[in-house]
Order: structure tokens, then C-alpha cells, then sequence
């Protein structure tokens, strides 16, 4: 990320953005992207309007409306607020904003939802979201994988600095998990029984009446729906469980920990 921003010179290969060298072109690019590093600090005694207008001074384009993006952030209230004041999830929407003010055409958000609470999370996937669908490019890391999954359109999975796949998360979740499950509670005495010929079928798991039953295929679940409507099978709950960005995460780097 660093490499990207021009933040670092690389130690090999190249790096274009917007047709631009990061390292030898690095001033031409810091008027066209926004960065919000995963760590960062201002002065201690720096009002969050004063840090608004000094980034907007350093811009020769027109920039963005501090006072909107400041409501967008919910940080209004704190406008004139020390920024040593600020909580760290109030820090990472200030340097959010920051990173916004000049209306860039690329952002690198760096874990931007690290340490934020659930209502400032959701309105800071709605200002991305906002920023994607005025044709800005939003490029994220994150290791939250419901992050990735909601507003990537593209996603590439990492590991040990070696992409190892990117592709939509759609397409990702069907290429590496492809399994599908479905729990159904039911007292027939019959039930397994029945289970057991559905096409595709892998396993069934039974504990107290409730059955999980595990195949392949986007027509599993169909097959399961048919199989208790044509034996009558009465049930008390039915529900799907899907793979996520988090399964192919696990899958394809492993589930032990890693420092």
C-alpha cells in the first residue's frame, strides 16, 4: 500500500496509478488520490475544523465540503473539539475525511472500520458505497471479510504478500465453496431415511431432531425443498446456511493463526 501511495520506494517491479509513477511522479499524484493510513496522528491541540481546512489548503483543485463530509462522518458535534479529545473511532472518521476532503479520484483506505462502532461502520459503508457509484475507484484492505463482501467488486486475497486469487466475491465463493447446507427440524420418524436420496447429498448430521444436511451445487437446496414436499415431511424449522468470503478466506490461507 505504501509502494502505491508513493509513500515507499518499491524494491522491485513497477507501479502505475492513474498513468502515474507513485515515487517519481508522487506530487502529480497526491492531487488525484485520497490515502487514510491504518495509523496516524495530528497535533494534539488541533481543532477538527482547523484540520479540515489545512488539508483542504493543500489542494490546488476545488475540494470537497469539510462541513458535509464532517455530518456524512458524524463527527458535527465535535467540530471544534481538540483532536487529543477525540475517541479512536472519532480519530479514524476525522482521518476518513481527511483523506476525502480533495474529491479524489482513487482512495486507499487502509482498515478503514478498525475500532468503530456497528452505526459508524454501516455509515461509513454507505459514504464508500456513495463514492463507487459516482464512478470513484475505492481501493480497501480490510480483514473484515462482511466488509469485503459488501463493497468490493473485486476482491484479492492475500497471503504471506502473494496474491493468491481475485475475481468478484461471488464468483470467489462459488469457485472455492461450492458446498451448500440446510438445517431442518422435523419429528418424522422417516426423515433420514429420505435425506438420504437427495442428489448431491454429502451428509447429514442429526442431533434432537434437527438435521444439517450438507451437498454440492446451486440445485441442492431445491432438491432438499422438493424431497420434503413430495414425502409430506413436516417441519418446524428450515433454513439455509451459504458460504461466505470468510470460508474461501479460511480455505485458501488456512485456520491456524498467523502473526
Amino acid at each position: 500500500m505504501e509502494c502505491v501511495e508513493g509513500l515507499r520506494r518499491p524494491e522491485q517491479g513497477s507501479i502505475t496509478v492513474l498513468g502515474l509513477d507513485p515515487f517519481h511522479e508522487v506530487y502529480r499524484l497526491q492531487e488525484r488520490i485520497g490515502v487514510q493510513l491504518q495509523q496516524a496522528q495530528l497535533q494534539k491541540r488541533i481543532k477538527v475544523w482547523e484540520a479540515v481546512q489545512l488539508w483542504a489548503s493543500l489542494y490546488k483543485r476545488k475540494t470537497a465540503d469539510g462541513d458535509r463530509l464532517l455530518e456524512q462522518l458524524g463527527l458535527v458535534e465535535k467540530r471544534n473539539a481538540w483532536f487529543m479529545t477525540l475517541s479512536g473511532g472519532q480519530k479514524q472518521r476525522l482521518f476518513i475525511a481527511l483523506a476525502l476532503i480533495n474529491d479524489p479520484e482513487v482512495v486507499f483506505l487502509d482498515e478503514l472500520t478498525t475500532g468503530l462502532d456497528p452505526q459508524a461502520r454501516r455509515a461509513i459503508w454507505e459514504l464508500v458505497r456513495g463514492m463507487r457509484d459516482r464512478g470513484k475507484t475505492v481501493f480497501l484492505t480490510t480483514h473484515l471479510m462482511e466488509e469485503a463482501e459488501r463493497l468490493c467488486d473485486r476482491v484479492a486475497i492475500i497471503e504471506h504478500g502473494r496474491i493468491i486469487d481475485v475475481d468478484a466475491p461471488a464468483r470467489l465463493v462459488a469457485r472455492h465453496c461450492p458446498e451448500r447446507s440446510v438445517v431442518v427440524a422435523t419429528t418424522d420418524s422417516r426423515a433420514a431415511e429420505h435425506f438420504g436420496a437427495i442428489p448431491r447429498l454429502e451428509e447429514v448430521v442429526e442431533a434432537g431432531g434437527q438435521f444439517t444436511l450438507r451437498g454440492q451445487g446451486e440445485d441442492f437446496i431445491t432438491d432438499v425443498i422438493q424431497c420434503l414436499s413430495e414425502h409430506r415431511i413436516r417441519v418446524t424449522e428450515f433454513r439455509t446456511v451459504l458460504p461466505t468470503l470468510e470460508d474461501v478466506f479460511l480455505k485458501l490461507t488456512g485456520h491456524s493463526i498467523r502473526d
